[in-house]
């Protein structure tokens, strides 16, 4: 297992993992205590790669060695290349996703899947010694083991963004221009909030932007190719259960309705298949299949649900397998893939995979909560998610508990926005849940009660984050992230306090100090103002964090 924060320890513990003949995995260091040590006792890591900082916060059980650690402590081991031990049915990597049934699962890939899949992104894209990838996903998902791997493969360079970087859109354009960066990856959500900067133009080095994790709309590719137009624009698919990516698309300004997600790479094929297994029609939305060398060899220690979701391929006299995405999809013209959207409760909100039940199953656990269901809804600005309860007490203290409850054991993005209390839950003529009887989450609920902002500073603020949120008004005593602020929208918070009052805010801020009079207070307390006589103040504060 690795522990780390985003650093050059980072690469150097997966490549000493990987050339040791190990599998590697990620371990995120911003999850809760309870999730890494379930998927440290599930993984059975016997060995924990880390940093001193994060060892006395880790539910470590196992020998554990401090990357970081003082002195020449590495004098004692040879030099010497190790011989590589490794099969190409070894596993490579296991990733952890969210899990239906309460728990994470883990999917692990073999060598075989991963160097097919990175030795077709070069023959697809070719890096060579004047490219520089920009490593900014977190490691705990797949996208990162192509940043990771392929450019130190094929003798291109790898620039390594500090932690939380990802999300700035700030950062991300100094980076860019600093390091000369010529490829990197965004999920589409956040590629939106980059174009928010008004400096992308600036990112003359870039030639490739690889996006997946979610829908490509039309409209933000056009966007990218008319402001990077030295750029290519990649639209790629792919779930973790297979080696990252599988079918490939290069957007052109023909995409005017939709983004296709393409055709499949080399070694992996695709099926359109009804529920007896036969090929949909063209046009017609079906579940997608995949198959090939790409596929993970399966769930670690979950045989039934490998079973389950790894099937016989039944056009293979081989005797190969077929993994069911739970993805619809169709065919266009001449076999390109459209995506169509989720066929089960599995949702992906911001790029970040959730499946519902794993936190219903949390939610169901607590003391006072005696039904639980969770969907996505249409918010201000995106998706949320909501919780419908049935509990023995209700109300804001509830709601609180239930807030911090579940961010013990639940990463930050699958805490729901909403909850809502019911009597008990709709039934159909059936007896069974219906889903579209569930009331409109009330959006007032989020708000906390009312202090009017009163001085011009706490006005112009206030009036941002309306803006931002999409909501009426915005208190004193108003939570960001209770509003349904997150990460995306809090780097649009700093553009829009950027551009409208002309200083700039470290991201941190929103993050640390989040209901409103506190945010505002912290300018008061560094000596900040929202006036452009604190532009020097701040411009000193920035240059001190950049270790000007």
């Amino acid at each position: 297992g690795i522990c780390v924060e985003r650093s050059v320890d980072m690469v150097i513990g997966l490549l000493a993992i990987i050339k040791a003949g190990g599998a590697y995995v990620p371990l995120d260091p911003d999850y809760p205590e309870d999730r890494l040590a379930y998927m440290m006792q599930d993984s059975g890591v016997g060995l924990l790669l880390t940093q001193s900082a994060l060892l006395q916060r880790l539910p470590v059980q196992v020998q554990s060695l401090c990357l970081d650690q003082e002195g020449d402590w590495l004098a004692g081991y040879s030099t010497a290349n190790p011989e590589n031990l490794s099969h190409p049915l070894n596993l490579a990597y296991v990733i952890y996703t969210s899990g239906s049934t309460g728990k994470p699962k883990g999917a692990g890939n073999s060598h075989r899947a991963l160097v097919n899949r990175l030795h077709w992104m070069q023959k697809a894209y070719a890096l060579d010694g004047s490219d520089t990838v920009l490593q900014k996903t977190p490691f705990s998902f797949d996208v990162s083991v192509w940043e990771f791997f392929w450019p130190l493969m094929t003798g291109a360079r790898l620039a390594v963004a500090l932690p939380g970087d990802h999300r700035d859109p700030e950062r991300l354009v100094q980076t860019i221009r600093e390091h000369q960066v010529t490829t990197l990856h965004f999920v589409p959500s956040m590629l939106q909030a980059f174009l928010t900067h008004p400096q992308v133009e600036s990112c003359n080095s870039l030639r490739r932007v690889v996006c997946s994790g979610e829908a490509l709309p039309a409209e933000l590719a056009g966007q990218v190719l008319k402001r990077l137009p030295q750029a290519g624009l990649f639209n790629l698919y792919g779930p973790t259960e297979a080696a990252i990516d599988v079918t490939h698309w290069t957007c052109t300004p023909d995409d005017v309705l939709s983004v296709p997600i393409g055709r499949p790479i080399v070694n992996l094929k695709t099926h359109i298949l009804d529920d007896g297994l036969l090929p949909a029609a063209q046009g017609v939305a079906a579940e997608l299949y995949l198959g090939g060398i790409g596929l993970a060899r399966g769930y670690h220690n979950r045989a039934a649900l490998t079973a389950e979701r790894f099937v016989p391929d039944p056009f293979d006299e081989q005797g190969g397998r077929l993994y069911r995405t739970g993805d619809l999809a169709r065919y266009r013209d001449e076999g390109v893939i459209e995506y169509a959207g989720r066929i089960d409760h599995q949702v992906k909100i911001r790029g970040l995979r959730i499946e519902l039940g794993e936190i219903e199953a949390s939610l169901l656990e607590h003391e006072n909560v005696q039904e639980a269901v969770v969907v996505d809804v249409d918010g201000p600005s995106g998706k949320q998610l909501a919780a419908y309860l049935v509990a023995e007490h209700s109300g804001d203290n509830l709601r609180d508990a239930l807030k911090v409850y579940l961010k013990e054991t639940l990463p930050d993005y699958m805490v729901p926005t909403h909850f809502v209390w019911l009597a008990s839950m709709p039934l159909s003529a059936n007896g069974k849940l219906d889903r579209k009887a569930l009331p409109t989450p009330d959006t007032s609920q989020l708000q906390r009660q009312y202090v009017a902002p009163s001085t011009e500073q706490e006005q112009q603020m206030a009036a941002i984050w309306a803006d931002v949120l999409k909501v009426e008004r915005v208190g004193l005593s108003d939570d960001f992230f209770e509003l349904g602020g997150h990460s995306l929208l809090a780097t649009q918070l700093i553009s829009r306090i950027h551009t409208g009052l002309g200083i700039d805010i470290p991201l941190r801020l929103i993050f640390e100090k989040p209901q409103l009079n506190e945010f505002i207070q912290a300018f008061a307390s560094s000596g900040l103002s929202l006036t452009e006589d604190g532009l020097s103040d701040i411009e000193k504060m920035m240059n001190e964090m950049a270790g000007i």
